[in-house]
């Protein structure tokens, strides 16, 4: 299986939602709200504070849905009451909170002032996979790896979740995150009860920026690593590069932004041009080599999506 990863799509929403309505067990943390969901992510796809993907399997020819995963950025009020015993799935609260107009997902202005200053608190809000494909431990890698490399160059203060499967949670837990006590809502390396105990009912792992130098060398620790944006990418701009950066083609960049490919040809010109007024070696104009030819704008390409994935926090939002 050769898993890749993208962006939700608005025609994806109802395939997501039957993958977690194919699980006994979210169903039941869900209830009647789970009715809800596909409403709640429609209205929030393209949102600052909502990255919700996709994962398929592109050796199934039937092109299928395999997984899941959404995370929100959230107010410092909501993620207290999440570490607040006795805790809560996150998931569902956030689709019933929604849904009735008490969203605590952070405003697209108040995302881009929050991650230039101060930091911004991140929740899992779902990670599910098809129910043919729970077993599949390269899906739940691709799962960790994608996360990661999804979040790493936010301001980040905080990022908790809940809601794994046995096999996730020990693989969460190896990736450097930390129990939330039950007791008193501390970070702990100690499991409150067995796994099975605890993954029946609602538990918090997580991690913090002040906790994080102390995982060093782990995947969670790395979430941390920040400095400062320097091109200033506008936010349509951000969503061409994160899908390119995943290994979209342009006609994956003009199939997810429903434009022309000439107009995801001009998008990648006018991002050249804002680079190269900051460093113009990284995106030089078009000149001769040393061998006599034009240099070829794929390879202009690829060295700028090589520094983008060493500096994510090019494509995290930013106050102007």
């Amino acid at each position: 299986m050769a898993i890749i990863c993208r962006p939700m799509r608005p025609r994806d929403v109802a395939d997501c939602v039957v993958i977690v309505a194919g699980h006994t067990a979210l169903v039941d943390r869900y209830g009647d709200v789970l009715n809800s969901l596909r409403s709640v992510w429609l209205s929030l796809l393209g949102r600052e504070a909502f990255r919700a993907y996709v994962y398929k399997d592109v050796q199934d020819s039937s092109s299928l849905i395999v997984g899941v995963g959404c995370s929100a950025i959230v107010s410092s009020d909501f993620l207290r009451k999440v570490k607040t015993p006795p805790f809560f799935w996150i998931g569902p609260e956030l689709t019933r909170r929604v849904r009735d107009g008490n969203s605590p997902l952070l405003s697209d202005k108040q995302v881009r002032e929050a991650n230039s200053k101060g930091g911004v608190n991140l929740v899992i809000w779902e990670g599910a996979t098809h129910v043919d494909y729970v077993d599949r431990t390269d899906l739940l890698n691709s799962f960790l790896g994608t996360f990661i490399e999804l979040h790493r160059g936010f301001l980040l203060n905080e990022v908790v979740g809940n809601g794994f499967t046995r096999g996730a949670l020990a693989a969460v837990m190896r990736a450097g995150y930390l129990f939330v006590s039950k007791t008193d809502g501390s970070y702990t390396d100690t499991v409150d009860g067995s796994i099975h105990d605890v993954i029946g009912q609602p538990h918090i792992v997580g991690l913090t920026r002040e906790l994080a130098p102390g995982r060093a060398g782990t995947w969670a620790s790395s979430l941390f690593v920040y400095q400062a944006p320097r091109f200033g990418f506008t936010a349509s701009e951000q969503r061409l590069l994160l899908t390119a950066l995943l290994g979209g083609t342009d006609n994956d960049l003009a199939d997810e932004r429903g434009i022309s490919l000439s107009a995801v040809k001009k998008a990648w010109q006018s991002i050249y041009e804002r680079v190269s007024v900051c460093d113009p070696e990284l995106a030089p104009s078009p000149h001769m080599s040393e061998a006599g030819a034009f240099e070829r704008g794929k390879m202009k390409k690829q060295r700028l999506i090589a520094y983008l994935h060493d500096h994510p926090e090019e494509l995290r939002p930013a106050s102007e």
